[in-house]
């Protein structure tokens, strides 16, 4: 299915009591990273979207009860020298998570369709080749037992352009804007053909792309971890492992009941 970036864009104010709901689905979350450490599962969590967009705030809000000796959040950047050495893929490869692992990636490899395509970093015949090759690379951490989650949280430049002035304005918010962020502002119309094709190419049975509508965070944070709930817990068994009998008695003993 196509998605329609324009059917996200209402910005509807959240219409339940925030803080209770964010509560729970964050307790939710930190059932199923349990269930992931003691399944031996792993799993892959991407947020992509505009800058500005609120990936940083719903990352925040998602790892906040969870173990941090069982997630890595890697923001990815631009290559590094040794990077730009070796296929696009390696950097992502090294950062992948093992059993028991959850990692979460604030921007991903969809930056060689989006980013590079756009801003020419790549050669229009590597960002063609690029689709197949991150449809191929998804299968295999699939079909190795991994759970791809990817999200992709949309704003409206009416937004966006609020939020980056409320980032200039604050003294302790302008490390997050730099001039990438107006360069980039200025291809909207680039990045929005780049996106489309992105999600018409790259939106699989085994990974599929998750919209979000961002123009109200508060709406989009519970939208985002509630669809990143669901899926990873249709992928690991929720049910909790039976108490040790030997562990039970010990412990009976040691703490006298």
């Amino acid at each position: 299915m196509t998605i329609d970036l324009k059917d996200f864009e209402k910005g509807e104010k959240y219409a339940g009591d925030y803080a209770d709901d964010l509560a729970k689905v964050q307790k939710r979350l930190a059932h199923i990273q349990v269930a992931h450490i003691l399944h031996k599962r792993r799993a892959v969590v991407l947020l992509e979207g505009w800058d500005a967009a609120g990936k940083g705030g719903i990352i925040q809000r998602l790892t906040a009860e969870w173990d941090p000796r069982n997630f890595q959040v890697w923001p990815i950047k631009a290559p590094t020298a040794e990077e730009l050495t070796r296929h696009f893929l390696w950097r992502f490869w090294r950062r992948l998570p093992g059993d028991g692992n959850i990692g979460v990636f604030d921007r991903s490899w969809y930056g060689r369709v989006l980013v590079e395509r756009v801003e020419k970093f790549a050669t229009e015949a590597q960002w063609r080749r690029g689709y197949d090759e991150i449809n191929e690379f998804e299968a295999q951490q699939a079909d190795s037992g991994t759970t791809i989650v990817k999200l992709f949280i949309h704003t409206t430049q009416k937004e966006q352009d609020e939020r980056l002035k409320a980032r200039l304005e604050h003294p302790w918010k302008r490390w997050k804007t730099g001039a990438e962020d107006y360069r980039n502002r200025d291809k909207r119309d680039a990045y929005l053909d780049a996106m489309a094709e992105m999600f018409r190419r790259t939106d699989t049975r085994w990974a599929p792309w998750i919209a979000i509508d961002g123009n109200d965070k508060q709406s989009a944070r519970i939208a985002a971890l509630n669809a990143i709930a669901d899926r990873l817990e249709a992928h690991v068994p929720m049910d909790p492992p039976p108490l040790d009998p030997e562990l039970e008695k010990l412990a009976r003993k040691a703490l006298g009941i």
